[in-house]
């Protein structure tokens, strides 16, 4: 875990693969879970946690936790999820495409497939936004953001009946899943010859660029600045009081935020319960504890 008094950029190699976190751009062929476990034997880390599981063909955007960073993956699953899909029609594409497939904007209801790992009870999630980039033949690709847990493949074959063709889902891929995106994606290439370089030469310029420090996953959600004193409370599993808070993002309550020292480093995940401006009294429930 990381230490109170270390500033994210200033970990040392070993700390920072300790705490830290990299952008994938997952390949084809191995399960999200064997691409952590081959990262967390290069590494040398006892652990190392994907967030949000890609299918074996499917590519992209896989943020990777390393060492305790894996503490953070709660909040990486609150974060929304974008794609790019091939919609494979079963027939020739209809005129009113666009129109039908913008339809599925909004909340939808989804009953996930009998090969996923949680229960087949109907559900709701919500798209944020649908759009088709190109119609060519009996294909289209569409561009998509979408609440977490959201089945793209279902939302491809529940599209295809809206459309009177059938269809089904073709190739996939995550162009982004919050905070995370895929304008500086790395490789398993990257991360290797990064060690490499890092452990023949001692230069760790390159490896830097590959993992950053595991606050990065947090941007995405409320932050909660504390008071260097009531940090060193919460390592030891105290809740954050108000008179320890120097500042705080607005967030509803039961918000997850993240709460920081003044230097940046991450200390905990928490639920907000109080009133941060408030004098006295609860502010964040403890939720995991990072340093």
């Amino acid at each position: 875990m990381p230490h109170l008094r270390d500033a994210p950029d200033d970990r040392d190699p070993e700390a920072l693969l300790e705490f830290g976190v990299l952008n994938l751009d997952k390949p084809p062929g191995p399960s999200a879970h064997q691409v952590s476990a081959w990262i967390r034997d290069s590494v040398g880390v006892e652990k190392a946690a994907h967030a949000g599981t890609l299918d074996p063909k499917v590519t992209g955007c896989l943020p990777v936790l390393l060492g305790a960073g894996t503490r953070l993956v709660p909040a990486l699953l609150e974060g929304a999820k974008s794609y790019v899909a091939v919609l494979e029609l079963h027939d020739d594409p209809p005129a009113d495409l666009e129109s039908v497939v913008a339809e599925f904007e909004g909340e939808i209801y989804q009953k996930p497939p009998k090969k996923s790992a949680v229960a087949r009870r109907l559900r709701t999630r919500t798209i944020h936004d649908l759009d088709v980039l190109e119609v060519a033949d009996r294909q289209a690709l569409l561009d998509i953001r979408c609440e977490s847990g959201t089945y793209v493949r279902k939302l491809c074959h529940d599209v295809g009946l809206a459309l009177g063709t059938g269809a089904h889902m073709g190739d996939l891929r995550r162009t982004g899943t919050d905070p995370f995106d895929d304008t500086d994606l790395v490789t398993l290439h990257d991360l290797a010859d990064a060690l490499a370089v890092w452990r023949d030469d001692g230069d760790d310029e390159w490896l830097r660029e590959v993992v950053h420090p595991a606050e990065r996953a947090l941007t995405h959600i409320p932050s909660v600045t504390i008071a260097p004193s009531a940090a060193e409370e919460v390592a030891e599993g105290a809740p954050v009081y108000a008179p320890g808070v120097i500042d705080a993002d607005d967030a509803p309550e039961d918000s997850l935020v993240a709460c920081y020292t003044p230097n940046g480093a991450a200390v905990c995940l928490g639920r907000l319960v109080g009133d941060a401006d408030a004098d006295e009294g609860l502010v964040v429930d403890l939720e995991r504890v990072l340093v």
